[in-house]
């Protein structure tokens, strides 16, 4: 006679054990007709599922985070029986729930064409209105691998033997589609109703170039047609805000194939990547930092000291002179040991803040590359505070509050809060772990920040704060990070006199408040949709004149606004204005400054802001203000930066 307890408290028993369909029926037929699966003492499991022992339950539906994930998983499926009802000779491998979406990867002797995709979508709809029940089979391992030889499946076969011999395993059947998956899915394929495929991709064999290309379908699935339309507006959105696209029409940047992974910047780019750094370099100076520069190759035993080699040589750069062998820095934090432990150093000098834009490289696999926000030689806006065990906390709730401050001046109002505990590959005691945890998730508590616990998703050496930011269009972007170590110091033999006059070991604290320069000027591009704001815009005013005579004119009111410190271009080509005006406003500058017989007679310049809004002429003195008032930071307090 189980009991079972529901998320409002009360409780229903039962004679027998009973599915969690039924269970869902008798609390009504409203939530029995919503109902996709459940949750049993917090496991999400089919609505089949029985319930023989008192449990708690919650009956999960499409308004539900887990109903989501079912109905992508199920909508996997679904692809991949509609797959094979049209090309039957295509082989299925694996098709798992991905961030707002989900994936299937085929084996097939083509490739599959836009066409293709739009007569699989049909058919997928065709199947789910057949409302073919969906069904759970447990099958012997050697049994499943028999079964799926013989109807021509290999890789199926192949993910079925890697499985060891003495479990069973679950299939899910639909109709005469059946595939090896956990679950749970939906009773029935009429409870898929909003998806669409979104596009085609190439993908090795388990991740191994080695192996066989297959072909992976991409596609969408939601519970309510209006949190689709909505995620596929987003989509176009970011396509129209690609910083790869931006990049070629505002002539930021290029990458090559010679180089994949490095970013040549332009001038313009260039430009742009300064007013980030100058920007970066007040936040030091102000905030009581020491800029200071550490070698870029460092050798092996250094990084063997520090733990980098045995946790991350895979991802390292390496290089060897005179029987020595070297590797490229990934990151900066064994070379800031270097440089505090250059002289004695006494709990009065502590907190030491040390700031560098250090230039890092890491051998990302190349399939990972994407831009200038996946590349692999990158700077950071790298910090590490060297303080004791009681100054953690302060130290870490003035971080918070600093990177609040730098991500507004960005145009960034909204951070997600996430602590990143122990992973399973770390080094250091468990109790320092304990008090690093602790003091990262009190150090939010204090700075008022509600946020999430990422378990195992710390760095090796420690736990940390992920910061992540929001950009225009709603999509997160991790970029800030503080982390709590108290292994790497001594690791390294940095330490400290105390007040005892004993030497203690000092503990590090790793930040970054944008990370990599490269991501966080593609974040901003893509945030800004090339329109930066007028204190951040590589080009500030471009001013065109419109014919010869204006000229000399033209090149004075360039020279002054220059002199006044601002980024100044000039047009005098013999060309339509109309043409120059259409030209520069592609390159979404913040002014374009006209200037004809008139505005040369009256000392002014006709002044067209961003987005085709005509303020007229100008006096140059009066254009010189707004640009003043307009060249900082929207919220920026000079007291802070």
């Amino acid at each position: 006679m189980p009991v079972v307890r529901l998320p409002d408290g009360s409780e229903r028993r039962f004679d027998a054990p009973v599915s969690v369909a039924a269970i869902a029926q008798s609390i009504g037929a409203g939530l029995a007709r919503a109902a996709l699966a459940g949750k049993v003492n917090g496991e999400l499991v089919d609505l089949s599922h029985v319930v023989a022992e008192d449990a708690s339950l919650a009956i999960v539906t499409e308004r539900d985070a887990d109903g989501i994930e079912v109905i992508r998983h199920s909508s996997a499926h679904l692809l991949a029986h509609a797959v094979k009802e049209l090309f039957p000779d295509a082989q299925v491998t694996i098709g798992p729930v991905i961030e707002n979406g989900f994936y299937y990867d085929f084996s097939y002797k083509r490739p599959f064409t836009p066409e293709d995709l739009i007569a699989i979508e049909t058919r997928m709809a065709e199947i789910a209105k057949r409302d073919l029940p969906v069904t759970r089979e447990v099958w012997k391992r050697d049994d499943a691998v028999t079964f799926f030889k013989g109807i021509g499946e290999a890789y199926k076969a192949e993910i079925i033997a890697g499985i060891p011999a003495d479990q069973n395993i679950s299939l899910y059947r639909q109709g005469d589609f059946i595939d090896l998956c956990r679950g749970p899915h939906v009773p029935g394929t009429g409870k898929l109703k909003i998806f669409k495929l979104m596009k085609v991709a190439g993908a090795y064999w388990r991740g191994d170039s080695k192996n066989e290309m297959l072909q992976r379908i991409y596609g969408t699935a939601w519970g309510r047609k209006e949190d689709q339309d909505a995620y596929l507006h987003m989509i176009e959105e970011a396509e129209k805000r690609d910083h790869r696209r931006l990049g070629r029409q505002l002539d930021l940047f290029h990458v090559q194939e010679e180089a994949p992974g490095l970013v040549f910047w332009h001038p313009r780019g260039w430009t742009l990547w300064q007013q980030v750094e100058a920007y970066m370099r007040r936040v030091y100076r102000d905030n009581g930092y020491m800029e200071i520069r550490c070698p870029q190759i460092l050798d092996r035993t250094l990084w063997e000291r520090s733990g980098h080699w045995e946790n991350y040589k895979d991802n390292m750069f390496t290089t060897a002179s005179e029987n020595r062998d070297y590797a490229l820095k990934p990151m900066n934090c064994p070379g800031h040991i270097q440089v505090y432990k250059s002289g004695l150093r006494s709990y009065r000098d502590l907190p030491m803040r040390y700031g560098e834009f250090g230039a890092c490289h890491r051998n990302e696999p190349s399939g990972s590359l994407h831009g200038i926000m996946r590349v692999r030689g990158f700077t950071q806006d790298d910090g590490h505070i060297f303080c004791t065990e009681d100054q953690i906390l302060e130290e870490c709730v003035a971080y918070t509050a600093l990177l609040q401050r730098v991500y507004r001046d960005f145009g960034f109002d909204s951070i997600i809060y996430k602590i990143a505990t122990r992973p399973a590959k770390r080094v250091g005691a468990d109790a320092l772990w304990d008090k690093a945890e602790h003091a990262l998730i009190e150090s939010l508590k204090r700075s008022g920040c509600e946020f999430e616990i990422s378990a195992g998703d710390g760095a090796f050496y420690g736990p940390k704060i992920e910061y992540t930011l929001k950009d225009a269009i709603g999509r997160p972007w991790q970029c800030g990070t503080m982390q709590v170590d108290f292994n790497m110091p001594g690791c390294l033999g940095a330490e400290y006199v105390a007040e005892d006059n004993a030497r203690h070991v000092p503990v590090m604290l790793h930040r970054a408040i944008i990370g990599s320069f490269e991501r966080f000027i593609g974040i901003l591009t893509e945030n800004f949709a090339g329109a930066y704001p007028v204190w951040l815009a590589p080009v500030q005013s471009m001013v065109m004149s419109i014919t010869d005579a204006q000229a000399e004119y033209a090149l004075s009111v360039a020279t002054k606004l220059r002199g006044a410190g601002f980024r100044v271009e000039t047009d005098l080509r013999n060309e339509k204005i109309n043409y120059k005006i259409r030209e520069h406003s592609m390159q979404k500058l913040p002014y374009l400054l006209v200037v004809g017989d008139k505005e040369k007679a009256a000392g002014k310049v006709a002044v067209r802001a961003r987005g085709g809004v005509d303020l007229g002429p100008i006096p140059i003195e009066e254009f010189l203000g707004r640009l003043q008032h307009e060249s900082v930071p929207a919220v920026s307090d000079p007291s802070h930066v």
